[in-house]
Formats: structure tokens, sequence, C-alpha cells
């Protein structure tokens, strides 16, 4: 028994995304949210990009997912199945990242495609999915993400440097966006968004009077292994847990906090290469 549905593959096939709603129960994201926000290691590990427009993102990044509330999710087999029911193969854990959108600033993220810098960490093929899990409703009063359907067909777009994120060309971008739908990914709290790594995607700045934070674990495929080393790790085998452990450890205060965050002045290398390949 899959955890899609034929429709639901096709959806993605043909779309490059697929929202799933109520993924995660009440509890579990309430949980999740309650150790993110108490966080103090994920608040000191926390950076920030400017978004091109004077305003600031704010995330904090980890490449492996360890013991804790953030790795049961990245690591529950309605997770990881979904994603290798997705690409049709053995995923590892490629990063996660909190993203942490608060109300009235929290900056924009331009047009982008994930793949069009994750290419430079000697990944030879876009084989990659991100699963965003809205840790707060997501709408678009608070800049809730937007993608371009089926943009993912159209291979890796050029970028280059806006502020300190990496946005696609906005020739090709502007172009795509006359033919093909923006959809606003509005999502309830434990609503799950699983994209495409070539699926051109944005938010806007969040001007409303409500946070948006959202957890997002990225996989890539065991034959996509990078052919060189980055940082970003390659191929890891990934133990998969049973859906019950995120409350399980979620319910534990000793354990659920519990990962190694990564050092943003480093992990930002595969975008900030673009300024002298591709301006």
């Amino acid at each position: 028994m899959g955890i899609f549905t034929s429709d639901q593959l096709t959806a993605f096939k043909e779309d490059g995304y697929l929202i799933i709603r109520g993924l995660f129960g009440e509890e579990e994201i309430r949980l999740l949210g309650e150790t993110a926000r108490n966080d103090h290691a994920m608040d000191q590990a926390s950076s920030t990009m400017d978004d091109g427009e004077g305003n600031n993102v704010r995330l904090s990044l980890w490449n492996h997912p360890g013991d804790g509330v953030y790795g049961m999710v990245a690591r529950c087999r309605r997770v990881v199945d979904g994603v290798e029911e997705l690409l049709g193969e053995e995923v590892y854990h490629y990063h996660s990242k909190m993203i942490l959108k608060d109300a009235k600033v929290g900056g924009a993220w331009a047009w982008h495609q994930d793949y069009g810098y994750w290419y430079q960490n000697g990944l030879l093929f876009p084989d990659l999915v991100s699963v965003m899990i809205a840790v707060d409703p997501a709408t678009r009063e608070n800049g809730c993400l937007q993608v371009l359907r089926g943009s993912h067909r159209m291979g890796r777009v050029n970028h280059t440097l806006s502020g300190d994120q990496a946005g696609a060309d906005m020739e090709q971008v502007d172009e795509a966006r006359r033919r093909l739908e923006t959809v606003h990914c509005e999502m309830s709290a434990g609503d799950a968004l699983f994209f495409h790594s070539n699926t051109l995607h944005c938010s806007a700045a969040n001007n409303s009077d409500h946070s948006r934070w959202a957890l997002i674990c990225c996989y890539n495929t065991k034959s996509n292994d990078p052919f060189k080393d980055s940082h970003h790790p390659g191929y890891t085998p990934l133990s998969k847990v049973d859906d019950e452990m995120v409350l399980k450890v979620g319910r534990n205060d000793a354990q659920r906090s519990s990962v190694a965050f990564a050092n943003l002045a480093d992990e930002d290398q595969s975008a900030k290469s673009l300024s002298s390949e591709e301006m």
C-alpha cells in the first residue's frame, strides 16, 4: 500500500508539487512548534539573509536529522516513504531547515529553484524533493510559498544573487509566469507541501501580525550521490522511524530538541558561488 494515490502521483509528475492536508496532527505540530520556539540553540544558530529589498529572512539549518523531534519528523515513514514514492528510489536526508518568518519583519524569498544552486554541490541530476511542513498557518497575508505549476519541466534555470539569496533569471521567470499558473500554497499548521527541486517558487514578505514558521526537510536520491564534497552530506543511509515516534520523542522534554545545527556562514557557499559564475 503506497503513501499516495495514483491521482496524487500523477498530479506531482505534472505540477511539480503536491499538498497533503493534515499530514501531522494537532499535538505533533504543537510540540514541534513549541520545541523550535523554545530552542535556544536554534535561535543562536539562526542566520539572516538579505532579500535584496532591505528585509531579512531568518533560518536555522542542519545536515543530519538527529534523534530529536526534528529528526523524527524528517525520518518518519509518512514523509520518507512518500518522497521515495515520488522519486522512485531510496533517498537520504540532504538537510533540513527551519524558516523563521516572524511577524512584520520576515523578508521575502526571490523566485528560485532549489536545484538552481544545489547542482553546484556536485549533484548531476535534479532528483531531489523538499517537504515543507507548516508549523504556523501559511496565508497570503503572512507570505505563504508560491509555486509555478509545472515549472519543474523547464529544466534548470540560471540563477544570480539578489541580496544574499540566489534568484532565478527573471527574464525566464517572467515568461514562465505568463504561461504557467501561480499557486499560493496556503496551508494550515500540520499540512505539508512536497515539491520538486526544479519547481520555481518564491514567497512574499510577512507584513502581517502573525508569524509563519515552517520546517523544510530536503531529500536526495541514493543514485544521485554527489561526485564531490560540499557543505551538504553525500549518501548516508537514512534510518526511518515509525510515525508514532514523532509524538513519543516530542513529549520527552530532555530529548526533543536534539540536533546539530550547521554554520550558515559555510552553508550558503553554493548560492554565493553564483556571483562569479553566472552574473
